[in-house]
């Protein structure tokens, strides 16, 4: 199961928001990649004020900045409960 989490370079919060999630995603097998807004066409215009957010590549589930080290770990397991990965 893959997520993405979404932000841009030079982001503060992203950089903590990366931490947070690599270590809430600890002992799931998921792969987790970190994509910069700026790159697509429409990232900058639907996740510009919104950054960061963590994605479920599968299902479209978001969670919005802030969160927390717990809450990650939450989202990221029951995003993968259920279902194979």
């Amino acid at each position: 199961m893959s997520f993405v989490l979404l932000g841009t370079e030079g982001c503060h919060l992203c950089d903590l928001a990366a931490a947070v999630t690599v270590a809430g995603a600890e002992g799931l097998n998921i792969d987790i990649y970190q994509e910069d807004i700026a790159d697509s066409a429409d990232g900058v215009e639907v996740y510009g004020t919104r950054i960061p957010v963590l994605r479920n590549e599968r299902s479209g589930a978001e969670l919005d900045w802030p969160f927390d080290q717990e809450a990650a770990h939450q989202f990221l397991r029951e995003s993968t409960e259920g279902m194979s990965v």
